[in-house]
């Protein structure tokens, strides 16, 4: 099945100190900020690295974030990648046998369908499929 062009989009770090790491990546790697919302609870920056970006999680409401967190402290989340259909490519996942986490996409940060797929599944990575809007 073709899922269009899926690339790597985004590698999301979990965080108490957005601000902080915002400061730190600008700083070592020249990556401004190319967005930021608060979106599902939580402040989230993406930071342009120029052929892809950082997206930090800083949780303020509890939720997935905060849990992710409390159970393996501050880091990596997740790893995203850019396709032109976010159906097809969950369709691909499921032929594959991959369990999926979300079954239909949801709205994401900056204005994406974001679906994610399950860590168990894909090598103890969580993978999220985003569709830019």
């Amino acid at each position: 099945m073709d899922v269009g062009n899926t690339e790597f989009d985004h590698a999301g770090i979990a965080t108490r100190e957005a601000d902080e790491l915002e400061t730190l990546f600008g700083d070592l790697l020249g990556a401004p900020v190319a967005h930021r919302e608060r979106f599902d609870g939580m402040d989230v920056i993406f930071l342009d690295l120029g052929n892809g970006y950082l997206e930090l999680l800083e949780p303020h409401e509890g939720g997935t974030i905060d849990r992710y967190l409390e159970r393996h402290g501050p880091g990596i989340h997740h790893l995203a990648f850019a396709t032109g259909d976010i159906a097809a490519a969950l369709d691909t996942a499921r032929e594959l046998g991959i369990d999926l986490v979300d079954e239909e996409p949801r709205p994401g940060a900056w204005g994406h369908e974001v679906a994610f797929l399950h860590p168990g599944s894909t090598g103890g990575v969580l993978v999220e499929f985003a569709e830019h809007g």
